[in-house]
């Protein structure tokens, strides 16, 4: 069984310099419960493939299918509907609204869902507990270190209880401690709750953490290996 897969991808931006082929000829399979990290230098065309899996961005060539559903074959406004209630994501940047509390951050997805009011306060109570922030859900991003802030942003992509996480080097801004503290919790909720993880990451030391691993050269899979997670 596959959650998400990508069959043969291409991304091609045409520049002043002529065609750059960000990903090239990419297939990849992802199953439940699995973390998949996708590694490589800066510029080898992870974050690109990354807004392919997740249908931010539509290949050039190829398709990207979801469950039973081609993403290159949707509508704007179901692929929307896609993005929001099947899909989580979690940025290098935190992406937190800075005037607002660790659990209003995390309540920001549920409701552009319109979920109720009810659901909403149990879904941000058990997202925050899960990354282990519960005590800290009336904090501002700014009272929050730079972990407890990646751990909001992993709450609110889970909070819609998605059946893929995709995360763009949720560590990049991390310390090397803080950083294995993360790729640690990602790798347990993954497991725990059985959902399907991308992960991208330049950092060789959090690779290990990984069910596989995909290594991209020039937007082209250079060398797919497998290894056990860690513990």
């Amino acid at each position: 069984m596959t959650a998400l897969r990508a069959e043969s991808v291409s991304r091609v931006f045409e520049g002043r310099g002529g065609a750059v082929r960000a990903v090239d000829d990419v297939s990849l399979e992802v199953r439940p419960g699995e973390l998949l990290v996708v590694t490589g230098r800066s510029g080898a065309g992870k974050t690109t493939l990354l807004n392919l899996l997740g249908g931010l961005d539509r290949p050039t060539s190829g398709r990207v299918v979801f469950g039973d559903d081609d993403l290159s074959a949707l509508g704007e406004d179901a692929l929307a509907t896609v993005r929001r209630d099947r899909l989580g994501y979690v940025f290098q940047s935190f992406g937190l609204i800075p005037v607002l509390s660790a659990a209003e951050n995390v309540e920001v997805p549920l409701r552009l869902a319109r979920m109720q009011p009810a659901e909403r306060e149990a879904r941000v109570a058990e997202s925050l507990e899960l990354v282990g922030l519960a005590a800290h859900a009336a904090q501002r991003p700014y009272e929050l270190s730079g972990g407890q802030q990646q751990r909001v942003g992993i709450a609110r992509a889970l909070a819609a209880r998605p059946q893929v996480l995709l995360a763009d080097e949720p560590t990049g801004q991390l310390d090397s401690g803080t950083a294995a503290t993360v790729m640690d919790l990602i790798g347990e909720l993954v497991h725990r709750r059985g959902v399907s993880a991308v992960v991208t990451t330049h950092d060789a030391a959090l690779v290990s953490r990984a069910d596989r691993v995909l290594e991209l050269h020039d937007g082209r899979v250079r060398e797919p290996r497998a290894t056990e997670l860690a513990g």
